[in-house]
Parts: C-alpha cells; structure tokens; sequence
C-alpha cells in the first residue's frame, strides 16, 4: 500500500483517522485557507481540502494525501475559529437555541487520481444561559475550534439534535473517507 499521508495538524482528525486502521503520517498544508464565496458553500469547503491535499501532493508525489477542512454556517455567515473568549460568547449566543451547518470537505489525491466531496450536516443546540455559556466557556475547549465548541466535549449536553454525520461534525466523515479511499 502506498505511504498515507493526512495534511492536517488537527488532534481530532488524526484520531479519527486511526478509526479506519491504516498507517498515515501527518504533514500540514500551509496554504491560503480563504474560502471561494462565489461557490456554494459545500462546493467551496471541498475545494479547500482539495488545496490541502495536492499542497502535500506536490511534495509527496508517490503518497495518498488526505486533506479536509470544517465549517460552522450559520444563517449564510461562516462562525470560523474565535479569536477570543469575547467572540466564542458572541458565537455560541447565536448557535444556542438555533439549528446550524456543519460542513467539512474531504479530498483524497495521489498523482493518478483527486476526489473531493463535502458533507453537511445539521446541529441544534438547547436555549443557553449566560451561565452556561460563561461555563462552557471556562473549559477553554471553544480555542481553535470552528463555531466555538467541540460536539466530542463538553458542549455535547447542549446538543439537542443532530441530523448528518457526528464524525463529519468532528472533522473527518469516515464513511465517505472509507468509500473514496477504497477507490485507490
């Protein structure tokens, strides 16, 4: 089998990864990471991870590379990783209460073939408290998370439905990784 090659640093995707039972290694993609808004945005989020994997690719042209990307929509406006505490609030005051869009690209290449692909799914919080909120928030699991908070954490006793995939909401649909890898 050919050297696996995830293009992310993200803790959560490598742990996923290691679901599906095959040897990788992790090599981030330093690309610009801006978002096509003239694509829908499913579109868009594949092509992100799209970017990541052939970054990687260019430098590892005998390898399978892996690159995905997550994002919180929200009424049309993308809830990227909060910069601070105060915006994290300003993020999950929004969400709580409310249904949102989780939507992560996946894209596989090598040098013969590239797949990409985008999976939405849909996440409803509970009404919130400020208290709530103030708590979460002291758990400090909202830093550099898309959205403001980690479905695998403690915000999952806030979640009230979820319709889609929980590994795509963590960063990583296994499914569809499982079926596009199968095509290599």
């Amino acid at each position: 089998m050919k050297k696996v090659i995830l293009a992310s640093q993200s803790p959560r995707r490598q742990e996923l990864l290691q679901k599906l039972g095959i040897p990788f290694l992790i090599l981030a993609a330093d690309i610009d990471e801006t978002i096509d808004r003239s694509m829908p945005l499913d579109a868009a989020i594949a092509d992100l991870a799209k970017r990541k994997a052939t970054a990687i690719l260019a430098k590892e042209p005998d390898a399978i590379v892996i690159g995905a990307d997550t994002i919180v929509v929200y009424e049309n406006n993308i809830l990227g990783k909060p910069k601070d505490n105060h915006e994290a609030a300003k993020m999950l005051r929004m969400l709580q209460g409310n249904t949102h869009q989780v939507i992560t690209g996946i894209s596989v290449a090598s040098k013969d073939k590239i797949l990409q692909d985008a999976h939405i799914s849909y996440v409803t919080f509970d009404p919130l408290s400020d208290d709530e909120i103030s708590a979460y928030l002291k758990t400090m699991e909202w830093c550099d998370k898309a959205g403001s908070y980690a479905i695998q954490g403690h915000a999952a006793k806030y979640i009230n439905h979820i319709d889609g995939d929980f590994y795509s909401i963590m960063g990583l649909p296994l499914n569809l990784l499982h079926k596009m890898l199968l095509q290599f």
